[in-house]
């Protein structure tokens, strides 16, 4: 799904990164340490926002904030074990938009996730990347998809689980740069997915831009293309894939905070005020630029409305693709 600065105008009001009224001095929320599961493993790009905004966050609340990595399923088992927890603002989930992919490809016999959660704060959005290791033999974005048209289905593209967003966003990118084939290997997360990787036991990857970035900038990885609209002013190298192999393909992705049903308003306010105050820190502006990461602070209201505009794209492509949940 397309997700650029300008359409996220449309959804964001002018005045949307300015703080709202902080509640009342007397409210005592939150008096204990905040958990925020990702259900991912460490090392990807979920995990890397949690760590970039944690202390911000904790320090805006007045509170730790407890990062809680909860990886498997595609992100169905940590959000599984956020849904069950206590409505009372003190269990966050922070979720990417597989979150949204797993509500458009559900397991057989499985239970929406989403009825269960309330969106608090549509957080960044950021490109996917398609990443390479040096001994691959792929220096150029054109050399991928030459490779992958000489090649169908040898080459060995890795995603952080079958149905997650980067491997639905692979699938939109391949079908826009010609329908190109090649076989997508499931890994838990990102993190495992990288160091695969570099040992150069895949030949590439579609991962958010952010979970590569380090390694990129270390030379242990190759940076072939970004997804988003422009190309990243820390990696002013990489080109778009819009400007090389699929001409106006645009696909971002996004990290937002949930909570669970029934918490109540006053604690999802006061949440997402102390996210948006989290945002503006220099310290992680200047973290989340240096990876890509595009601020966005979509309260509740517009992030509802874009959960539902990703599940129906994630729904169509993977119709198109066939691709079932848990292959």
């Amino acid at each position: 799904m397309k997700l650029s600065r300008r359409s996220l105008a449309k959804l964001l009001p002018a005045a949307a990164l300015a703080a709202p009224s902080i509640v009342e001095a007397h409210e005592k929320y939150p008096s204990r340490p905040v958990r925020l599961i990702v259900p991912w493993p460490p090392g990807g790009g979920v995990d890397t926002f949690g760590r970039i905004i944690q202390s911000a966050l904790g320090a805006e609340l007045g509170q730790s904030i407890v990062i809680d990595d909860i990886g498997g399923g595609s992100g169905r088992i940590g959000t599984q074990v956020a849904a069950r927890a206590a409505p009372d603002g003190y269990t966050l989930l922070l979720a990417n938009d597989t979150f949204a992919a797993t509500e458009a490809l559900p397991v057989l016999g499985a239970v929406p996730l989403r009825p269960a959660f309330e969106p608090v704060t549509l957080a960044i959005s950021a490109p996917q990347g398609v990443f390479t290791h040096p001994k691959s033999g792929l220096a150029s974005i054109n050399d991928f998809a030459a490779a992958a048209r000489a090649r169908p289905g040898r080459l060995n593209v890795g995603v952080p689980g079958i149905g997650s967003s980067q491997h639905l966003a692979s699938e939109l990118l391949l079908r826009a740069a010609g329908n190109l084939s090649v076989t997508h290997v499931p890994y838990r997360g990102g993190g495992p997915l990288i160091q695969d990787l570099i040992a150069g036991n895949i030949d590439a990857a579609t991962v958010t831009f952010a979970a590569g970035a380090q390694q990129a900038s270390a030379g242990r990885l190759v940076p072939l293309a970004v997804t988003g609209a422009q190309r990243l002013a820390a990696f002013p190298a990489v080109p778009t894939i819009d400007e090389t192999i699929a001409p106006g393909f645009v696909e971002n992705t996004w990290i937002g905070i949930f909570s669970p049903k029934g918490t109540p308003d006053e604690r999802r306010g006061r949440l997402h005020a102390a996210t948006l105050a989290a945002l503006r820190d220099a310290t992680v502006l200047a973290r989340l630029s240096e990876l890509g990461f595009d601020p966005v602070g979509l309260g509740g209201a517009g992030f509802s409305l874009l959960f539902d505009e990703t599940v129906r794209t994630f729904s169509a492509i993977a119709a198109e693709r066939q691709i079932v949940a848990g292959e």
